[in-house]
């Protein structure tokens, strides 16, 4: 089975967690952990960065720092993964969503004007597939408005926008570090920002408010939410390895388009770049456009022993949201890429052969 991602780790990976285990430097607490977040906030261009157990984490806790009331509103894109609006919902603000770009598959600010209200707050600003939302250009929009920019770069590391890197947007940033980023500690996650202020209560936000004089005695019913030390060694050395890999996605997401160029009758390909960023291929996807034929030819592929994952299915169709939610909008472009994307192999375990036979079964498809 050719799977539509496994995670392979480097020998200076494995060197990484083998010299740390020799250190014993394995609990959250350890200085290794620091040393990461370290070079994390060095990376991405910011102040602080607290790492942490995971992206969807990242996000609630982003958001609760922030400390939204009940009817803030927060706008998000529809067509992104579900943690955006679960930490929406948790933090008892009110989730507005808005369509994306039919070519990006990112929210433009044009969508996010069209459902900006007195009670917007904060835009969620997420970074989809490969390519940067605008970045700069919804920056600017939350600045003059008054109103909070959260920006989600797990999709997007080591990803630029008009030359600034993604992480290092609006009040706070989150990261993921699933065994599928081009970062990863396995699982794992951070915060970025510049605010000494958020950092200051983040840290403590994840280690149970462990407080000064006295350690026990607690002044908030706070999670631990820490990266391990192993975790973090992992995370060292995969960072140093970062444009390697995304030159690798590169090479491989620039041939996928060249050989499937033919079928644009059948099929919409990625774009190949956006506001002077050329696409990072977290993933490589595409979207057929006869969408009643998306699950055929993903039934067709699996039998050819080729996995593939369909899109993000839109947010304001959740089944969990639609409970106690009776909202009738329709946000067309991001149903049109839910009913119809999908995305085939793509990463390290990928050779050249795989993909010369992942093309030719897609091709028979349609023939």
């Amino acid at each position: 089975m050719i799977r539509v991602f496994e995670p392979r780790l480097s020998i200076r990976n494995q060197l990484s967690l083998i010299l740390n285990l020799k250190k014993n430097e394995i609990s959250g607490t350890s200085d290794i952990v620091t040393k990461f977040e370290e070079d994390l906030a060095k990376y991405f261009e910011r102040k602080y960065a607290i790492a942490l157990s995971n992206g969807t984490v990242a996000l609630e806790l982003a958001i609760k720092v922030l400390d939204l009331k009940k009817d803030d509103e927060v706008i998000i894109p529809s067509f992104t993964i579900i943690s955006c609006l679960s930490a929406v919902v948790r933090s008892q603000a009110t989730p507005v969503f808005c369509d994306v770009d039919p070519e990006s598959w990112n929210m433009t600010l044009e969508n996010i004007k069209k459902v900006t209200t007195k009670k917007t707050k904060a835009v969620l600003m997420v970074h989809t597939y490969g390519l940067p939302s605008p970045a700069s250009k919804i920056e600017e929009y939350c600045k003059e408005n008054d109103i909070i920019l959260i920006e989600d770069a797990a999709e997007a590391h080591g990803q630029k926008e008009s030359g600034k890197k993604c992480g290092s947007f609006g009040s706070i940033s989150t990261l993921s570090f699933y065994a599928n980023k081009h970062v990863t500690t396995g699982e794992g996650g951070a915060i970025l920002t510049d605010s000494k202020l958020h950092y200051t209560k983040l840290k403590k936000m994840i280690n149970l408010d462990f407080g000064t004089p006295n350690r026990f005695n607690h002044d908030n019913f706070y999670w631990n939410y820490r990266l391990s030390g192993l975790q973090a060694s992992l995370g060292i050395s995969n960072l140093k390895e970062i444009e390697k890999t995304i030159k690798l996605k590169q090479i491989q997401g620039e041939y996928y388009s060249a050989k499937l160029s033919s079928l644009q009758e059948h099929i919409q390909l990625p774009k190949k770049e956006d506001y002077l960023s050329k696409n990072h291929y977290w993933v490589y996807g595409i979207v057929l456009k006869k969408q009643n034929l998306r699950n055929e030819l993903a039934d067709y592929l699996l039998d050819s022993g080729i996995q593939t994952r369909e899109f993000f299915w839109p947010l304001h169709l959740q089944n969990a949201l639609l409970k106690n939610n009776n909202s009738n909008i329709t946000l067309e472009n991001a149903e049109y890429l839910g009913s119809g994307g999908l995305y085939i192999p793509i990463g390290k375990h990928i050779k050249r052969k795989d993909q010369d036979y992942i093309i030719l079964k897609i091709k028979n498809f349609f023939s």
